[in-house]
């Protein structure tokens, strides 16, 4: 069997196991997070693998992409919280899509769409200084919210915000001003069905903000939020799985120079591979000369720089040959690098790693 040249092979089994455990850890309602291509894995195919999971809500940055799972077939509940200026949220009210009100404007936007009974979650900011009704705008938003859904304009499923993940003090901080807009909602009339304020951090470690439900994003693919914690080691398992055939072999003397700038001359004589996978793919320039692989079950460093298309391994005096696996991330129990050591090498996070993942590379699920 032969080698895809470049793919990204989704495990549909594992974002479902991932929500199951979740969803067995927090006790409530799991949010599937899926986003930005769920987060380079496939919007429909993991929206499907998380609701099988028990996942019971999906959740979206911007109405589009629910509208994309729509199309797809997806009637599962959908909320959507980030609208470009003046959305007027007639397409999300038709298709059923849940929106996220950050602002008086966008309410009454909500509230005067044609037909009425727009479902809403009204966002509040708690310290994250984004998105979200300001707590001096709560007393005349939630006021003209409970008059809205009082003449059937609008329908108030949620209330939420989003936490720092600064510190657990920040985060509690945080908990305690969503918990006093609440009160203060309630004070105005309003009752939501759900409250969520947690995405996967906080959902696994403060149980106390998990409230009715919890946003899980990248658990739902199997990768940890922390520094200190393994995927293994949370009960995750990784999706994804990076990989690329081996392109070209050549044997070089020492001193010669490999990739753009000569950042690495080879000190010995040795075997160079080529990965066709690139900056253009995802991968970080910023990990050259880190960036872990495995090739015929030994590890092996990008050497010298990324360059759009491709990026040369020094595999020394290694037997490998044109066509040979490459794996650059995935489940590190089965032998792979991590995206987290990807991401450690090019200084960011491992959220970034699997998102950039281009659209030149084919995805495959099983």
């Amino acid at each position: 069997m032969s080698v895809p040249f470049r793919e990204a092979s989704i495990e549909m089994d594992a974002i479902a196991d991932n929500t199951r455990h979740l969803r067995r850890l927090t006790g409530v309602e799991v949010i599937a997070v899926v986003k930005a291509n769920g987060y380079g894995h496939g919007t429909t195919a993991s929206a499907v693998a998380a609701l099988s999971g028990g996942a019971t809500r999906l959740g979206v940055a911007e109405i589009p992409e629910g509208l994309a799972l729509r199309r797809a077939g997806i009637n599962a509940p959908i909320v959507a919280w980030l609208h470009e200026p003046g959305e007027r949220f007639e397409e999300a009210a038709a298709n059923g899509i849940e929106v996220g009100i950050s602002s008086f404007d966008q309410l009454e936007a909500a509230g005067a769409v044609a037909g009425g009974d727009v479902a809403v979650h009204l966002k509040l900011e708690t310290g994250l200084s984004r998105n979200g009704i300001a707590p001096g705008d709560w007393g005349r938003v939630f006021a003209e919210a409970a008059r809205l859904e009082r003449i059937g304009r609008i329908r108030i499923v949620g209330l939420f915000s989003h936490l720092s993940n600064a510190s657990p003090a920040d985060d509690r901080a945080a908990l305690a001003r969503f918990e006093e807009g609440t009160k203060a909602a309630a004070s105005a009339g309003i009752h939501p069905e759900i409250r969520h304020i947690a995405a996967t951090a906080a959902a696994i470690d403060l149980p106390e903000t998990r409230l009715d439900a919890v946003r899980i994003g990248i658990g739902l693919y199997g990768l940890s939020p922390f520094d200190d914690r393994s995927s293994a080691e949370l009960g995750l398992r990784p999706a994804m799985t990076l990989r690329g055939a081996v392109a070209a072999v050549r044997r070089v003397p020492a001193g010669s120079g490999v990739s753009y700038g000569y950042d690495h001359r080879t000190n010995h004589d040795t075997t160079l591979a080529l990965v066709p996978l690139g900056y253009a793919d995802g991968i970080p320039r910023q990990a050259s000369g880190r960036g872990p692989v495995v090739i015929n079950g030994q590890r092996f460093a990008v050497a010298g720089r990324v360059a759009m298309d491709q990026f040369v391994v020094d595999v020394g005096d290694a037997h490998v040959a044109v066509g040979d696996e490459v794996v650059l991330f995935g489940d590190p129990t089965l032998g792979a690098p991590s995206a987290t050591e990807w991401a450690n090498a090019a200084g960011t996070i491992n959220y970034e790693i699997v998102t950039r993942v281009g659209n030149r590379v084919p995805r495959s699920t099983s």
